[in-house]
């Protein structure tokens, strides 16, 4: 019988605090949800004491959940811990999560507070978390840089003030996996209390070991991850839950544990968290990157005809992806076809989003004779994934540009009530106009940092993607759209990165004073 190992998923909590993430409360809702049906068992809903915004959002994570346990992240001071049991009490399994500086660098320079003071306040806060309920977690943040027996001793006076969860961070992912192990092993010999309490682990992927990491701290006692869906986190992010689950599924030769996921609901999580998110999922990306269960080797292809596990250790179908992955669609394709298809790749939609998707599709299908998955993905991520109620939409776009003319452009916004605004703009070239026009549009002037524009299929007719991202001054924010069209594309992800912007602005959020890891 496998042991167990608890998933700890802070997708909404260290995952959006990547560049460019900003969830609306409705995408935080939606994806706990989804982590809920995917059968995690903690949710780290997010950082109440951040903002207003925050706050509501894990209020209404921990009325809607019933069976994962709902936790808030807090500082060790008695207002982030009074503000992290205010948004979790209404949940039905409610968890606090209570953090502090622990190794030298990080209390001399981020605290300014000694060794012993530390070691009063964490007891102190832990105390005090637990007169709220009686789960709480403590962690040591940069536990891996902190001195052993410093670590020990907080290890042991927070389990001994009623810890019952102990995570041990990677913080700054500086860790090499036999190093990890061993320091996990070494704090159960000399912390024997730890018997009595879940040890946790969380990794980030700095040197690209997180998962490794990951493993490494179960064999030598962990029994709780800490991961993010599609590994999203500040920096290079978090562990990746699918990697570390997937890991333990297909080598049970060597680790002999197992997970409460339903891994069949893997992709379809990934793929909501990559659209809310704005962050495109690498195509080599273990598991569910695009590349996956693609063959492009002769050699390779001629094995998979044969034996399908000649080439593939994990069936797609364990995670979600159905069986013969790509669909071809085109402009004769039924709305059954489509909805099949649709649910089939893990999307669910109402009947009016059904029908916004067919209609796109038919457009696309005017421009392109085939049309694949990766179409069809980019159809519904742009429809579907930007913010719930958009301040701004793209209504129509006219462009002149050439080698002897003044690019100019001419938009036509709706706003959220539906009225028309135009305006015309010029510019150093097409888009520039175009974001010009935009601007002067919305009264919004952002900084441009990063544009990118990929073919989402093979041939001359395939749509182009459009990512980009925008600064205000104290946040970027990212946007994405795909068109055949790629100045209508341009305009569209532009609009997508405004309004997640605006959106940001109308939670009333603020940075919490320190890096939280």
């Amino acid at each position: 019988m496998s042991e167990r190992v608890l998933v700890f998923d802070t997708t909404l909590r260290d995952g959006e605090q990547s560049a460019g993430v900003a969830f609306t409360t409705a995408h935080k809702l939606e994806i706990a949800l989804q982590l809920e049906r995917l059968g995690v068992d903690v949710i780290e809903a997010g950082f109440p004491c951040s903002s207003p915004g925050e706050m509501e959002a894990v209020q209404a994570i921990s009325r809607s959940l019933r069976e994962a346990r709902v936790c808030a992240l807090a500082r060790a001071v008695t207002a982030d811990i009074d503000a992290a049991w205010e948004g979790v009490q209404g949940a039905a399994r409610p968890r606090l999560h209570v953090f502090i500086n622990t190794s030298e660098v990080q209390m001399a320079h981020q605290l300014r507070k000694r060794p012993e003071q530390v070691l009063r306040q964490a007891e102190a806060m832990v105390r005090y978390a637990t007169t709220l309920t009686g789960d709480v977690e403590f962690s040591a943040m940069d536990a891996t840089r902190t001195e052993l027996g410093f670590l020990c001793r907080i290890v042991r006076r927070c389990i001994a003030a009623g810890a019952t969860t102990i995570n041990i961070p990677d913080s700054v992912g500086y860790a090499l996996p036999g190093e990890l192990e061993a320091l996990f092993v070494t704090l159960r010999e000399r912390v024997p209390e730890l018997e009595g309490v879940c040890l946790s682990v969380h990794a980030h992927n700095d040197l690209g070991l997180s998962t490794a990491n990951t493993l490494g701290a179960i064999r030598g006692g962990a029994r709780q991850v800490e991961v993010t869906v599609n590994g999203i986190g500040e920096r290079a992010g978090n562990t990746s839950l699918e990697e570390v689950v997937m890991a333990l599924k297909t080598r049970q030769d060597l680790l002999d544990y197992g997970t409460g996921v339903r891994t069949r609901e893997i992709y379809a999580t990934s793929k909501l968290v990559e659209q809310r998110s704005g962050m495109d999922v690498q195509w080599n990306k273990a598991i569910v990157g695009r590349n996956s269960f693609r063959h492009g080797s002769g050699i390779h292809q001629d094995g998979m005809l044969k034996q399908r596990d000649t080439w593939e250790i994990i069936d797609p179908q364990e995670i979600g992806i159905p069986a013969g992955s790509e669909l071809v669609l085109g402009k004769l394709s039924g709305r059954h076809a489509l909805r099949r298809r649709v649910e089939e790749l893990g999307f669910s939609l109402d009947a009016g989003e059904l029908q916004q998707v067919f209609a796109a599709l038919k457009a696309l299908a005017e421009h392109k004779r085939v049309i694949d998955d990766r179409d069809l993905q980019a159809i519904i991520g742009e429809l579907l994934a930007d913010v719930v109620d958009p301040a701004w939409q793209v209504a129509r776009i006219q462009v002149s540009a050439g080698n002897d003319a003044t690019p100019t452009a001419t938009l036509r916004l709706l706003d959220a009530g539906g009225a028309v605004h135009e305006d015309a703009a010029t510019g150093v070239g097409p888009l520039d106009a175009i974001y010009r026009a935009m601007n002067r549009i919305t009264g919004v002037e952002p900084r441009l940092s990063e544009y990118r524009v990929t073919a989402i299929t093979e041939g001359i007719d395939a749509q182009g993607e459009v990512s980009i991202c925008v600064e205000d001054g104290t946040r970027s924010f990212t946007g994405r759209a795909s068109d055949v069209d790629i100045l209508v594309a341009s305009a569209r992800a532009y609009a997508s990165a405004l309004n997640r912007l605006l959106a940001w602005s109308a939670r009333g959020a603020r940075e919490p004073q320190e890096v939280v890891s």
